[in-house]
């Protein structure tokens, strides 16, 4: 698979090898031939712990060209376990969860300081980052206001950073986002259809039922009974 992306500019990625992007980084990715990867994408990372990132930054060197590292047999036994669970038509989160913790633990054991400084030092560029921030923030704020609160801005200051940054209107990006998470919700997990509604703050069922009708051109319902029928 070849990946462009700033950290790894035209990296051919090869059976046997994984990499970790930064969140806000963009990349592009081409098969070349058929293939088969697990991509894994998170808001917050959980790798290393402070003193192990920290050492690693202050002490070890990044490679002058990053390139991916090889995945070991604990790593290539995680992902296949990691594959079966997401063959299933229902992945738990709470079992993600602990996977993630399991990554974490097999990536801090198993990979020396030198290996680790080829994902810490790309990574370490976003972890201060406007589009950082917004990533590990949106899910705990309803209004742009709320947002622009959270991170010390006025709305004006706040509004025309986002735009700057991701080149949409922030209000606009996190509808996008809540639509994505009711989608979810409504398709991978067994919370109830009341229970997804007062979650992401509606009034009422009608006033939900309504925002997925204009949003998804159907019911709440609906999409839940078109998962199980699949």
């Amino acid at each position: 698979m070849l990946v462009n992306s700033r950290e790894y500019a035209g990296t051919m990625l090869k059976a046997g090898e994984f990499m970790l992007q930064p969140i806000s980084s963009k990349i592009e990715m081409l098969a070349m031939t058929d293939v088969e990867c697990i991509y894994y994408q998170f808001n917050q990372p959980e790798l290393f712990c402070d003193i192990r990132y920290n050492r690693i930054m202050k002490e070890t060197d990044p490679p002058l060209i990053p390139s991916p590292l090889p995945i070991i047999p604990e790593l290539q036994h995680f992902l296949e376990s990691a594959r079966t669970y997401l063959s299933e038509k229902k992945i738990c989160r709470d079992l993600l969860s602990l996977k993630r913790k399991e990554l974490a633990f097999i990536l801090g054991y198993f990979y020396s300081d030198y290996d680790l400084a080829s994902l810490v030092h790309p990574l370490s560029k976003y972890t201060s980052s406007f589009e950082c921030f917004v990533y590990q923030n949106y899910k705990k704020v309803k209004t742009v206001e709320e947002f622009a609160k959270l991170g010390g801005y006025s709305q004006t200051t706040f509004r025309r950073i986002f735009d700057h940054v991701f080149h949409e209107p922030v209000y606009e990006w996190m509808l996008s986002r809540r639509k994505e998470e009711i989608i979810y919700e409504l398709q991978n997990t067994e919370a109830t259809i009341s229970e997804i509604c007062y979650k992401f703050g509606f009034e009422s069922l009608p006033h939900f039922s309504n925002f997925c009708k204009k949003s998804f051109g159907t019911s709440p319902r609906s999409i839940r009974l078109k998962r199980s029928s699949e």
